[in-house]
Formats: structure tokens, C-alpha cells, sequence
């Protein structure tokens, strides 16, 4: 057996122990308090941008998804067949107040696959158009754990709502 000796420079020293520093050990006992091993993020989406003219009519119904979602899945969220979901509603919300609002929430129920937003059809607002709503598609279009999301059915809320479709943390 032939053994080579190789210098370790200090670099390279450097390196491995930033990454071994910053390592968090495995949880052998499957309980998901590392947030850096779940995925989890330790703070709420912050980095949106505001939309202060609305770009949706209060009745639009409104769908959206990231490519490579299961056709099944948009097809339980359209039927509203989720099971029970966590929701906020947002009448009475200003822009800033909703998108604060909604990073909080979203970060607070991370652990689920399915929440609603009540955004309202903006029946107070000029020529039919929804401020919050379009706000609110504005928002969900940027969040990083958004994987899809639909206007509700009839029932639960129809154009007024929306179902959201989040990331999964293992």
C-alpha cells in the first residue's frame, strides 16, 4: 500500500472548519426542531414588493401554479377538498398590514400543506376592481414557498378566497 502525504494548506483548513462549525448534527429521533435541517426558514418571507393599483376584478376566479405540479393536487384545492386549513382573513387590512400579515402566517403554519387567504372581492373598491385581491396574487407569486394556488369553490369563499398549496418540509 502506497501512501502519499499531501500538505493541507491553510485554506483548505479554513474551509472545513467553517463548514463543520455551521453543521447541526442529525436528529436521530426524527423531531424536527433543527430549523436548518427541515428547511425551515428561522424568520418570515420579507423580500415583496407592494402593489398599490389593483389588476383583478373581484369576481376573476384566479389560478396559478408552479410547473410540475400534480394535476390532482389543483384539482382537491379547486374542490376544496383539503381537509381542514388554517386562514386568515384580511377585510379591514391595509397593503402593508395584509403582506406583514401574510409573511407571519405563512411562516407560523409552514408545517402544513394547505392554508386559505380571505382577501375579500373587493366590493368597495372602483370599477369592480380588488385592490387586496391583487395584492394578495401579487404577494403569493413571490413567496418562495408558494407551489400553487386557486380561487376557492362557491362555498367556501368562491372568488373571495384563495387556497394555497405550500412547500413541504421534511
Amino acid at each position: 500500500m502506497k501512501v502519499i502525504n499531501a500538505m493541507i494548506n491553510e485554506s483548505d483548513k479554513s474551509l472545513f472548519r467553517s463548514t463543520v462549525d455551521n453543521q447541526k448534527p442529525i436528529d436521530k429521533d426524527n423531531k424536527r426542531e433543527s430549523n436548518s435541517i427541515s428547511g425551515k426558514s428561522n424568520s418570515p418571507f420579507e423580500n415583496y414588493s407592494f402593489l398599490y393599483e389593483p389588476n383583478i376584478s373581484g369576481s376573476q376566479e384566479i389560478i396559478h401554479q408552479v410547473d410540475g405540479l400534480s394535476p390532482k393536487t389543483l384539482k382537491k384545492m379547486k374542490q376544496g377538498h383539503l381537509g381542514s386549513t388554517p386562514s386568515i382573513d384580511l377585510h379591514g387590512y391595509k397593503i402593508e398590514e395584509a403582506c406583514r400579515s401574510l409573511s407571519d402566517f405563512i411562516h407560523f403554519h409552514s408545517d402544513k400543506r394547505f392554508i386559505q387567504i380571505i382577501h375579500g372581492k373587493g366590493y368597495h373598491s372602483n370599477n369592480g376592481m380588488s385592490i387586496m385581491k391583487s395584492q394578495v396574487i401579487h404577494y403569493l407569486k413571490q413567496h418562495p414557498n408558494v407551489l400553487a394556488f386557486c380561487s376557492c369553490p362557491q362555498d367556501m369563499g368562491g372568488t373571495g378566497a384563495v387556497f394555497v398549496h405550500l412547500r413541504a418540509y421534511v
